[in-house]
């Protein structure tokens, strides 16, 4: 028996795409013969929860860990051990960026290198990721990258072994059923481009915010709906919205819960995702997997990930980023078959195949208990 301990800490959040894919990966890893998971939390607060959140089969650890300290020393120095809250293990598998000091094999995965290339872009927290993973890399842990496009970076600015930055592309969720009319509803219209996210600077919404004005003259009836909370990039779309012409019909969500997204989805025209840089990219393959005709930009891994399943655009290009979408809502032809080559991208993307690789990974890193 391979005894795994996962850090899940991200499960007692509303859910990011970390959150998503962590959900995802160890409801079907605590199902598998031969692996044990135990799930463990790096809070204070939050690990009375952890019970609540965890599929059946897997073991929960609720010793209380000061995240703040604990962070801060792993960061400089190889102690504490998770070991001391968790016990022994086969394998400590930290899917956030974070591989804390242990005697069993470590495995942590680093969705991509935001803090190094955009420093701007990070949050005071993410930006000691960068010396998180140095630390992990001198202590022999192994990385897990959601793409070769990450994978390729990662060897490249850390000089990691390539032999132990190993690439497992994430999966798609199936998309629910969603309801059109209640997403047109929500829209306040019957014609919308959506983006769906945390408001955040690496997103460059403003960018599309000036993308939308350009259409809006043309199409008296277009709206643009971002649903997602605010982050620390609200006042820039604040500012974006205002200082255009047709700021009246932009709609802004906040945060919005899994049956509206997925009725927003089923109404909406085109999906924009105008990043600045991406590890993956699960909102595009999720909204092509959704049916909708996606058009991103071509930023970090999105051209790998996405394929030719989304027209892509040079990031921070608003006219280029108007003019995509303006022909993924208003031809009829193009966006038939933009959906249908969503589809065949989306194909490629399966949860299972992804616990597929990542059980194989555990195998490689530990030695099964006796």
């Amino acid at each position: 028996m391979l005894r795994v301990a996962v850090d899940l800490t991200s499960q007692l959040t509303p859910p990011t795409g970390v959150g998503v894919m962590v959900h995802e990966l160890v409801e079907r890893l605590a199902r598998r013969d031969g692996l044990h998971l135990t799930g463990y939390a790096v809070t204070w607060r939050g690990r009375s929860l952890l019970r609540d959140v965890v599929p059946p089969g897997v073991d929960v650890v609720e010793r209380p860990m000061a995240a703040r300290p604990l962070h801060e020393a792993w960061r400089h120095a190889d102690h504490p051990r998770i070991d001391r809250w968790i016990g022994r293990h086969d394998v400590v598998w930290g899917p956030n960026f974070v591989s804390p000091p242990t005697r069993a094999g470590a495995l942590v995965t680093v969705h991509d290198l935001t803090p190094v290339h955009y420093p701007e872009l990070a949050s005071r927290f993410t930006h000691s990721y960068p010396d998180l993973i140095r630390r992990a890399l001198r202590r022999g842990a192994w990385i897990h990258t959601p793409s070769e496009f990450v994978r390729a970076e990662v060897i490249g600015h850390f000089g990691a072994d390539p032999e132990r930055v190993v690439a497992i592309h994430l999966g798609a969720r199936e998309a629910p059923a969603g309801d059109a009319e209640a997403g047109r509803t929500l829209a306040g219209g019957g014609r919308y481009i959506l983006a769906i996210g945390t408001v955040e600077p690496r997103k460059d919404l403003p960018t599309l915010v000036r993308a939308f004005d350009a259409l809006a003259g043309d199409d008296p009836e277009l709206r643009l709906v971002v649903a997602g909370a605010d982050g620390w990039g609200a006042d820039a779309l604040d500012a974006a919205v205002s200082a255009i012409t047709h700021s009246g019909r932009i709609v802004r969500l906040g945060w919005v819960d899994e049956t509206s997204r997925a009725n927003l989805l089923a109404g909406a025209g085109a999906y924009a995702f105008p990043s600045v840089y991406e590890g993956f990219g699960l909102p595009p393959i999720e909204a092509m997997s959704a049916g909708v005709p996606v058009v991103a930009t071509r930023a970090g891994s999105l051209p790998e990930v996405c394929g030719d399943g989304a027209d892509l655009v040079e990031v921070g290009d608003a006219e280029g980023l108007a003019a995509a979408l303006r022909r993924a809502v208003g031809d009829a032809a193009h966006r038939s078959e933009l959906v249908e080559r969503g589809y065949r991208v989306v194909a490629r993307y399966d949860w299972d195949t992804t616990a597929d690789g990542l059980a194989a990974l555990f195998a490689r890193i530990g030695r099964p208990s006796a």
